[in-house]
């Protein structure tokens, strides 16, 4: 199956069409569409099969539901949000995925910053974490959570993790009205924050911390993405 582009990227309203029947398949169509040129970003998604963290559909290029009205991004979008923080996802740094949901992106970063990193993903659906801490063994990581190098834990994400900050890398998996303060905060000097931002109209936002602290701010496409919310907004109670 070929990659096939529209026009613009999103998470609900699709613009690409990268899926495969296998995980190589699919990764490879990513890297043919040219979602990521980095070849860590092509190694870290083959070691990480789709299917351990996706229920349904894992290699289709949409976003699937895994329970408690919480879906997983579309492959495009992890490519995509991978390939942004590539320059900070380096062998030994700490990266924060906020809304980690089954803990597909925490586990490919992981991938990216190796033994001696850390990738913390906070989820605030308890049940989830449970569910992402057996998907990341069924998939060969369990000596990555053990080591710590892979992280799952519950939290409000909207606040961060303060305790294993500061992060090189943060990337955040659902729509925020407008920027966490939290989050700024909690980003390393030299980081780089993707997230994505609004409500009716959204954009995947780059924010880059330089070393004096200042922001810089990078609009990288339009998006659909589910709000960042709390815990009872997302259940639906």
């Amino acid at each position: 199956r070929l990659c096939v582009p529209f026009l613009r990227c999103a998470t609900i309203v699709m613009a690409w069409s990268c899926g495969g029947r296998t995980n190589l398949e699919l990764v490879t169509n990513l890297k043919r569409a040219v979602l990521f040129k980095d070849p860590r970003v092509e190694a870290a998604m083959l070691s990480c099969d789709r299917k351990n963290y996706c229920p349904r559909d894992p290699y289709n290029d949409s976003p699937q539901p895994i329970g408690f009205n919480v879906t997983i991004s579309a492959p495009h979008m992890h490519a995509m949000c991978l390939e942004a923080l590539a320059g900070q996802l380096r062998p030994g740094a700490r990266a924060l995925d906020v809304g980690s949901g089954s803990g597909y992106l925490t586990a490919c970063m992981a991938a990216m910053l190796g033994p001696t990193g850390k990738a913390v993903g906070i989820e605030h659906v308890p049940e989830l974490v449970q569910i992402s801490r057996e998907n990341a063994a069924k998939d060969g990581k369990q000596d990555w959570l053990d080591a710590g190098n892979l992280m799952l834990v519950w939290g409000d994400g909207r606040l961060g993790c303060a305790k294993h900050g500061p992060y090189d890398a943060i990337h955040v998996g659902a729509a925020a009205a407008v920027l966490p303060t939290a989050l700024v905060e909690q980003l390393r000097p030299n980081g780089r924050l993707v997230i994505p931002v609004g409500t009716l109209s959204q954009e995947l936002l780059q924010i880059d911390k330089a070393a004096d602290g200042t922001l810089t701010q990078r609009s990288l496409t339009g998006v659909r993405y589910v709000p960042l919310t709390d815990l009872n907004k997302q259940v639906g109670q």
